[in-house]
């Protein structure tokens, strides 16, 4: 889990730093999307840590910061709202055993289907949520908190040409806060939130019973959670890795995830992911190991439990303005420069993913990109020719080129014109890969349209696999069976 020998005084330094401001900015943002979801701000304060630390000691990607996220507390609120946070608990507790199962059967490597125009708007698109989350935040507060909000700016922007021994995103927070404590400044503070003064989290079990109408309720949430959960925490990880750092393990981050909310909804806590905010924090203020997600873990319950009258006084402003300049280096401006010059399907997939996202849901956003990409792709692939042609005596050997799939399963068809054929006809699918049983059954439609014309068919170049499929979904054939081994995709 951690390996020492490879820690340097500097790097454990680092992280140490990097984790106490990732604690603190987790702070409003917990307290935040509780009141939003109509939960204690406890209870995602608690979410925020034992999510935070299980990922943080066993996820697959050290640096990732995983806390209570706004796109889970969005699927829940409903659910809090009409049942109750027993229900919240329950759905908790599955939605992890759910995220533990996909990571046992290692279904974490289907994040690789998801297209880069659909990342770069998950990317953008959560970027434009976390900005104006902290808008509203600040919204209505007067001069003196934009004034603030611009300051923490400028020294995160500019601290770094100073030094970099100290993140400039935690000098930020020191230098805004000294300022608003030291002159008594009447600005916004995280004490004002909410109460954040509590105590470590228990064990409770939920109270609704364990009935068959409960579970009709609760798994349809529970699957959403997982789902939502998943995604956000893979896109990041997908992210981080472009930043720099070992690859992250998609399966194990799964189990860790699913391990982490299943504990979150046995002490009382509703279910988390990773922060693509905090987790960039963490990175660009040296975070790239365990130790700063578990410093930042411990940190906050510390707060919780004893601190929670100094973290108080911080000023709102200075987190709002470290998280503005990560929203700013979060959104990937390359990919508006490159809008003109990619392709219009790719165009069409990064703004509708990037708009889903501000203005609906996240998994719909990527599931919605995902599916388009792969209409595009189908469509775009769905050519299928007769490449040659070549008549013997009584005997026509037709050599096709392009996939046979779905997508070009009915122009597959069109091709052939059986009863002007002569007597014998030799299919060629050397230039031709058979992808899927529609291809299978399209092959199939053909054969039995020569043989109800009275003509015999040969099939050149088929796989095994094919034939086999073949021979089981209609009539026999005479097949030539010299070369292939794909395999067909079939149903």
């Amino acid at each position: 889990m951690f390996n020492l020998s490879n820690f340097r005084l500097a790097d454990v330094k680092n992280e140490v730093l990097a984790g106490f401001v990732v604690a603190v900015s987790m702070i409003p943002e917990a307290v935040g999307f509780s009141l939003v979801g109509g939960l204690s701000p406890i209870v995602g304060l608690h979410t925020a840590f034992i999510i935070g630390l299980t990922t943080a000691l066993f996820g697959g990607k050290p640096g990732m910061v995983s806390g209570a996220a706004g796109s889970i507390v969005v699927v829940l609120m409903s659910l809090a709202a009409q049942h109750g946070m027993d229900y919240v608990l329950w759905a908790t507790i599955f939605a992890g055993i759910i995220q533990i199962l996909i990571g046992l059967f290692r279904l974490g490597k289907f994040i690789r289907l998801v297209p880069l125009p659909a990342i770069h708007g998950f990317v953008n698109g959560l970027a434009v949520v976390i900005m104006l989350a902290q808008l509203h935040m600040i919204a209505g507060h007067g001069v003196l908190m934009y004034g603030l909000v611009l300051l923490a700016i400028l020294v995160v922007v500019f601290f770094p040409r100073l030094t970099r021994a100290i993140p400039a995103s935690l000098a930020a927070l020191l230098v805004v806060s000294a300022l608003a404590v030291g002159l008594n400044l009447d600005t916004l503070r995280v004490g004002d939130l909410a109460d954040i003064s509590g105590s470590l989290p228990h064990f409770s079990l939920p109270m609704a019973p364990f009935t068959l109408e409960m579970l009709k309720v609760v798994l349809p949430y529970a699957l959403i959670i997982a789902l939502v959960g998943l995604i956000e925490s893979l896109l990041t990880m997908t992210v981080l890795d472009e930043m720099g750092g070992k690859k992250g393990n998609g399966n194990r981050e799964s189990l860790a995830q699913g391990a982490g909310n299943a504990i979150c909804g046995l002490f009382g806590c509703f279910a988390g992911c990773a922060m693509i905010g905090q987790s960039i924090i963490n990175f660009t203020s040296g975070g790239r190991g365990r130790i700063s997600g578990v410093v930042g873990a411990l940190l906050l319950i510390l707060f919780v439990v004893s601190l929670s009258s100094y973290i108080g006084v911080i000023p709102v402003a200075a987190l709002a303005g470290i998280m503005l300049v990560v929203c700013y280096n979060t959104f990937e401006w390359s990919s508006l420069r490159r809008l003109k010059r990619m392709p219009k399907e790719d165009a069409f997939v990064l703004l509708t993913v990037t708009l889903i996202t501000v203005f609906a849901d996240l998994a719909v956003a990527v599931i919605s990109g995902v599916i388009i990409s792969a209409l595009v792709f189908a469509w775009q692939h769905a050519r299928i020719t007769i490449r040659d042609k070549k008549t013997e005596s009584d005997t026509v050997i037709y050599s096709l080129e392009g996939p046979l799939f779905f997508g070009s399963a009915a122009a597959f068809g069109e091709l052939f014109q059986p009863n002007s054929d002569p007597q014998s006809i030799v299919l060629d699918f050397a230039q031709t890969r058979v992808m899927d049983s529609s291809g299978v059954e399209a092959i199939d439609k053909l054969t039995a349209r020569y043989l109800a014309a009275g003509k015999t068919v040969r099939l050149r170049h088929l796989s095994e696999d094919c034939v086999s499929l073949l021979r089981q979904a209609g009539p026999f054939c005479v097949h030539e069976l010299d070369d292939p081994t794909y395999r067909v995709a079939a149903d």
